[in-house]
């Protein structure tokens, strides 16, 4: 069983998909600290003129150490029209803008509490959308007994022991967060997923990676997308 395990972050880019596509079981890790500045209510697309535009979910106040499961949504904010407003300008460039308000409007039907409701539900439509049939769990919410972790990278090992995973998953960021060793004694397969970014007409401008994939799906056709989810390499 490969298995896959991320944060829970909004509307990510191309590469998160990838690798939910890529496994056999992915899990959303909800207990770690929430950190400032991340991508768990954020992500970026463009404005009209090719610079980078954030749209973001307003969070309410909480402590420093607060876990993501915790972190609650400010409400008391119209951030579901702010969101589709900020993005009405594709409007005008991208072909398959109403695809993507769709599957927004498909989302914000729902009232949310939890930043994490919202990205899990968030990811179940672009997943259902985009044809990725991999199971999906939130870890709070799995009862899992695992050993005690001792180091950071302990985590998905252990995990993965406990599902009798034979492989693990993982974007190319974090390969110097692993210590191999561990996994190949366990057993474990440890693989780093890379997205292979081919350039996409965008507006007039240099061509701008790593954005949200609703910047993806704007301007290509599904199949198309479904296309770019699967060019990958995989790293040891």
């Amino acid at each position: 069983m490969k298995l896959g395990i991320m944060q829970p972050y909004f509307m990510p880019y191309l590469g998160y998909l990838a690798l939910i596509n890529h496994v056999d079981q992915f899990i959303l890790f909800d207990t770690p600290q929430y950190i400032r500045h991340g991508w768990i209510e954020r992500n970026r697309v463009l404005k009209l003129n090719g610079t980078p535009l954030y749209i973001k979910v307003p969070l309410l106040k909480h402590h420093q150490n607060t876990p993501i499961c915790s972190i609650g949504i400010n409400n008391s904010i119209d951030w579901k029209q702010k969101i589709l407003a900020q993005l009405v300008h594709y409007k005008k460039k991208a072909p398959y803008y109403n695809n993507v308000i769709g599957l927004l409007e498909t989302v914000f039907e729902n009232e949310y509490t939890s930043i994490v409701d919202l990205n899990y539900k968030s990811l179940l439509t672009l997943c259902n959308y985009l044809d990725i049939k991999t199971p999906m769990s939130i870890w709070s919410e799995m009862n899992l007994d695992i050993e005690p972790v001792t180091a950071p990278d302990e985590w998905a090992l252990h995990i993965s022991k406990a599902l009798k995973a034979t492989s693990y998953f993982n974007p190319p960021g974090g390969r110097s967060f692993f210590d191999n060793e561990k996994y190949t004694k366990a057993g474990i397969d440890l693989k780093f997923l890379e997205i292979s970014v081919e350039p996409y007409k965008q507006f007039e401008n240099d061509f701008t990676p790593y954005l949200s994939i609703i910047d993806v799906l704007m301007f290509n056709k599904k199949e198309k997308a479904k296309d770019m989810i699967n060019s990958f390499v995989l790293i040891d």
